[in-house]
């Protein structure tokens, strides 16, 4: 006989079902957005994708929701899964129950607009197009901290949206406490003469790199036959359900390490996004843990695995395949060298791994200074500019290469890029466990054999969903929480071959 607890959850989870659909068909079309939407269609695809999250945020927040809720108070009967997803789903009712409907909707409009005034910005080299409708988003994500509430900073409502429990204290404190051994290596490595990266300064033609790439998304598992590849203004990953997981790059034809470790960053988004639990569709346990654990599996792919030495002598004969006489005369280690060159640099998703961490403190605390209303929005490129010069040493020439180059403010996604930074450090701290559980983990990527990891994060970390926080998580995979040590040996280790400190 089935309970009246179980029957009463089916009936949840069917909701929770409904609304997902909702909310990936306005996926779809952002999606859509980014890539083949003609530029008369911009205006009524902001109504549209305003439309779908207004009324998906409405289903969420009705009574019907409250309803069978109460009715799970006494979870007897049901399994562990069913308990946790009841759990989590009666936490978010009452965060996104604060949020009045005609707000959701406000910043789904503001936040399309502001993503196509962005692209216009970019065209014309000029912050000042991006301005107004920026300043709509920042003034609505402020309104947005209110309502959700906070305890000591406005920053910290939406912090947690991004990673559940991260605080200014606490950011400011990691952030800190990196920000000169950090410095102490990059001078140290400056000190040394740089690896030579000539071989890097050729040309790439588009339709050869978007080969190369297919084939190393193939070899690293992504499943084509659940996603597909496209271009975009700027690299991005999206999910409909584990059965359709996009991706988009980038293609600079003078450069072909922008495509590469942009097309195997954003396939560590994807491979996470399709290894979630199908069963899960459209409940917590479907969805990833935090935005910083989905970093760390894009950072851990990008860098522990795709600017190791084994992964360039698999990488190699591929270049030699798809760039005929690009490469003679030189091996893989050479090239490993010139692609981890550590230089300060404008473009943070180009940046090494050691100076990327500053690209993400400038933002850091550029959103912490908005959200806190001791800076403008009119003030950001002088602000930019000044912490470029501080923080690593370079003058930004124009907008396009300083404050204009990440997309996430057009989409109202404030408090995403300390996410980057966390999930650096969540990376290392996973793959050094990894190497721990994998025998002869590098001889396997050096043979271009991803089977192995892919199947130890599909255990660790895709199956979980969000089970766990991000602290949780790293506990249970690790045996400790969050720990710079992992990332700061890694760093040390790395740079120390390289450079010959």
């Amino acid at each position: 006989m089935t309970s009246k607890a179980a029957t009463v959850y089916q009936q949840l989870q069917e909701r929770m079902q409904k609304i997902a659909d909702m909310r990936y068909a306005s996926a779809v079309l952002q999606w859509d957005q980014e890539t083949y939407l003609p530029s008369k269609g911009a205006l009524r695809r902001g109504q549209q994708v305003a439309t779908l999250s207004e009324t998906a945020h409405e289903w969420f927040t009705e009574d019907t929701t409250q309803t069978l809720l109460d009715q799970l108070t006494d979870p007897a009967g049901l399994d562990a899964a069913s308990v946790r997803n009841i759990e989590l789903i009666r936490e978010d009712f009452s965060k996104l129950k604060k949020i009045p409907s005609a707000h959701v909707r406000a910043v789904a409009e503001a936040s399309q607009l502001a993503f196509h005034r962005w692209m216009d910005a970019r065209k014309e080299n000029s912050f000042s197009v991006f301005a107004e409708a920026l300043d709509r988003l920042v003034q609505l994500k402020k309104e947005e901290a209110s309502i959700l509430g906070y305890e000591k900073h406005p920053y910290d409502a939406l912090l947690n949206d991004h990673d559940k429990g991260s605080t200014v204290e606490q950011l400011d404190k990691l952030f800190h406490s990196l920000k000169t051994p950090l410095k102490a290596l990059l001078d140290r490595i400056m000190a040394q003469p740089a690896p030579d990266s000539a071989l890097l300064q050729q040309h790439f033609p588009k339709s050869h790199q978007w080969e190369f790439g297919m084939e190393v998304l193939k070899d690293m598992g992504y499943d084509f036959e659940a996603g597909r590849q496209d271009l975009a203004e700027h690299p991005f990953t999206i999910s409909f359900g584990a059965g359709d997981v996009r991706i988009t790059t980038r293609i600079d034809e003078s450069d072909f390490t922008s495509m590469t470790w942009s097309t195997i960053h954003e396939a560590g988004h994807a491979l996470y996004e399709q290894g979630l639990p199908e069963e899960q569709y459209g409940l917590p346990l479907g969805e990833a843990a935090s935005f910083s654990i989905h970093e760390s599996q894009s950072r851990l792919w990008e860098n522990h695995v795709g600017r190791s030495l084994p992964f360039f002598e698999y990488l190699f004969p591929l270049l030699q395949k798809h760039f005929p006489g690009h490469f003679t005369g030189t091996g893989p280690e050479p090239l490993y060298r010139a692609v981890n060159l550590v230089k300060p640099s404008l473009i943070r998703t180009e940046a090494d791994e050691l100076t990327y961490h500053f690209h993400v403190m400038i933002r850091y605390e550029i959103e912490k200074m908005l959200m806190e209303s001791s800076l403008t929005t009119k003030e950001i490129p002088e602000v930019w500019n000044r912490l470029y010069k501080q923080y690593l040493g370079i003058e930004v020439p124009d907008d396009k290469r300083g404050c204009l180059q990440d997309v996430h403010w057009s989409h109202g996604s404030f408090g995403y890029f300390p996410t980057y930074s966390l999930g650096s450090f969540y990376a290392a701290q996973f793959y050094a466990q990894a190497e721990k559980s994998i025998p002869n983990l590098a001889a396997e990527i050096r043979k271009g054999r991803f089977q192995s990891l892919l199947a130890w994060l599909n255990q660790a970390v895709y199956r979980e969903g969000r089970w766990r926080t991000s602290e949780e998580m790293c506990l249970k995979i690790s045996g400790e929480q969050l720990n710079t040590r992992y990332f700061m040996d890694y760093m040390l280790e790395k740079y120390r071959n390289i450079y010959h400190l």
